[in-house]
């Protein structure tokens, strides 16, 4: 993508009522007025919270958001860019309940209050095989802390990965931590019994990795 299309995306980002992206300084000095208020102030619903963590071009967060209206979808991203697209295709399909947020993961905390989500997604994210970037990992044992902060006390967290490596890594930390494993698959397209919401969306990554016959992997968790 050219610096112009960036440029131009991030604009129009600037103008979209369902993206929202405070800066770091606000999200460290807690004046991020949304945390704790997305259902009044976002959605004007109750309805359970979902994130999507690392939501790249956003067709997780507006396929799930269409698939369950009576939920409220976030995607979250630092590329605004990219996900720009998801933002745009839930206002031309006037899909109110799927919003986004550019922010870095790490700030997951900031952004949310104590037991505000349901549910978080975590879709294809890199993973980071190599020993220094460990810490970067996605669901490493810190960012899980944090996830844990902001998730009520039965939420869950889904993992789909086309990576073996990230999927054993992350079934091991869990049973080592005693975390509660629901649900597991290391190949969701050729063993029967996986939910029909893990299939039913693909995001363009996906599709790709798919047409090489790489399995793509599932988890469904809950943290102790």
């Amino acid at each position: 993508m050219g610096s112009k299309n960036k440029l131009k995306r991030f604009k129009e980002n600037e103008t979209f009522s369902n993206v929202y992206q405070p800066s770091r300084k606000e999200l460290l000095e807690s004046d991020f007025s949304i945390r704790g208020h997305w259902h009044k102030k976002v959605f004007g619903n109750g309805n359970p919270l979902v994130l999507e963590l690392g939501c790249g071009k956003g067709e997780y967060t507006v396929g799930l958001a269409r698939r369950y209206p009576d939920k409220n979808f976030v995607g979250i991203d630092i590329k605004g860019a990219r996900f720009w697209r998801g933002a745009k295709t839930a206002l031309e399909e006037e899909i109110h309940n799927a919003a986004f947020l550019r922010i870095q993961i790490e700030l997951i905390d900031k952004a949310f209050a104590e037991n505000e989500v349901d549910e978080i997604w975590i879709t294809f994210p890199d993973p980071q095989i190599k020993y220094k970037r460990t810490k970067h990992r996605m669901t490493n044992s810190e960012f899980l802390k944090k996830y844990k902060t902001v998730l009520k006390d039965d939420g869950l967290i889904h993992l789909k990965t086309d990576s073996e490596y990230l999927h054993g890594y992350t079934l091991g930390l869990l049973h080592g931590a005693g975390h509660e494993v629901l649900y597991a698959n290391h190949d969701i397209y050729r063993r029967e019994g996986c939910p029909e919401e893990v299939t039913a969306i693909q995001t363009f990554y996906e599709q790709f990795y798919l047409e090489q016959n790489k399995p793509i992997t599932y988890i469904r968790f809950r943290l102790s």
